[in-house]
């Protein structure tokens, strides 16, 4: 397994897989998985080589932590780079009024109470070291501090006011004191990156879904500002929640909806100049984030060790230069994409 050693401004080394471990599908993301078949997922990532696993207090409403917890015990710490988040609490509550009813199942009975404070963010590290078991984490990330979560603009930007004036301390604090190795966000767009970037001193950022095979707006701006800072990215989504693993099939999904009309049609397209050059599409949509130099790891969905092993011999696939060149000859890439 390839390793990128990322230098973070804020001087510190993190060593990561090319492919790292989300654990929001094993914190029962969309249904419930048994405990043998979750560690039997980290154990096989493990396997396949990953060292970097990411994870959050609102997978599983904790459930996902305490599943880390237990495939840790095995592993030498120094081993492995582990990232949690900040921005949300966990209180006790009955069954019927438990965050993601819906969405995250068989979990702890727990509200969901979002605080970007100093004493927030505080509290929530203490909570997720207690959950995982482990004294430090190499990143901690602000979760979802955006409109996609919050609703607007305007409910965004209170949490970012909050964030800065407050929370960013403990950031700061937590970082010096060396109880973790870099902060960044954990977030679903990237302006509210490039809102953070401009107000703060951010190592990393995990965005979901926002430079794919499908889309390349950050391009514009987010990601060359990257570059210039040398600030590191993760990326999650790089199936864009579906599609671009199963293809313009009926019932594939975009963004975690059903996939409208244009995209299915460009995917579509996208899908012919594969065939034309023989490349698989998911091979495609794993191999193109990579190929940017601020990404430092790439984190799509795994569930069982049949996925893991599939997505790391996936990402192993060499593509034709050619293949890069016609998608951006059809407009179907962002011409300043880096491919080679």
């Amino acid at each position: 397994m390839k390793k990128n050693l990322f230098k973070a401004p804020s001087g510190a080394s993190i060593s990561f897989t090319e492919i790292g471990m989300g654990t929001a599908p094993l914190g029962n993301l969309y249904r419930a998985i048994p405990e043998k078949d979750a560690q039997a997922s980290f154990e096989a990532a493990w396997k396949a080589g990953i060292r970097y696993f990411d994870t959050a207090p609102f997978y599983g409403l904790g459930l996902a932590e305490n599943r880390l917890n237990l495939f840790f015990r095995g592993h030498k710490r120094s081993d492995y780079v582990v990232s949690t988040k900040v921005g949300r609490l966990l209180k006790v509550c009955e069954p019927e009024k438990r965050a993601a009813i819906g969405k995250f199942f068989a979990t702890p009975s727990r509200e969901e109470v979002f605080d970007y404070t100093y004493d927030g963010i505080m509290r929530s590290l203490e909570s997720s070291l207690e959950r995982l078991g482990l004294d430090y984490v190499d990143i901690l990330y602000v979760h979802d501090i955006d409109v996609f979560t919050h609703g607007s603009e305007a409910a965004r930007d209170a949490h970012v006011k909050t964030l800065m004036s407050s929370g960013y301390k403990a950031l700061q604090k937590l970082r010096d004191e060396k109880v973790i190795k870099a902060f960044g966000a954990g977030v679903n767009e990237s302006q509210v990156c490039e809102i953070l970037a401009a107000q703060g001193d951010f190592d990393l950022f995990l965005l979901a879904g926002r430079y794919t095979l499908l889309e390349q707006d950050a391009l514009n701006s987010f990601l060359p500002l990257c570059e210039n800072r040398g600030i590191g990215i993760v990326l999650g989504g790089p199936y864009n929640s579906g599609i671009l693993a199963t293809g313009a099939k009926p019932g594939a999904t975009y963004n975690y909806d059903p996939a409208p009309k244009h995209i299915l049609d460009r995917v579509r397209k996208i899908e012919a100049v594969c065939k034309a050059h023989k490349v698989k599409l998911p091979e495609a949509a794993l191999r193109f984030p990579v190929k940017h130099p601020s990404v430092v790891s790439v984190i799509p969905g795994m569930v069982n060790p049949k996925q893991v092993a599939l997505n790391v011999k996936t990402l192993s696939a060499k593509i034709p230069k050619a293949f890069w060149k016609d998608l951006k000859a059809q407009g179907l890439l962002h011409a300043g994409a880096p491919v080679g």
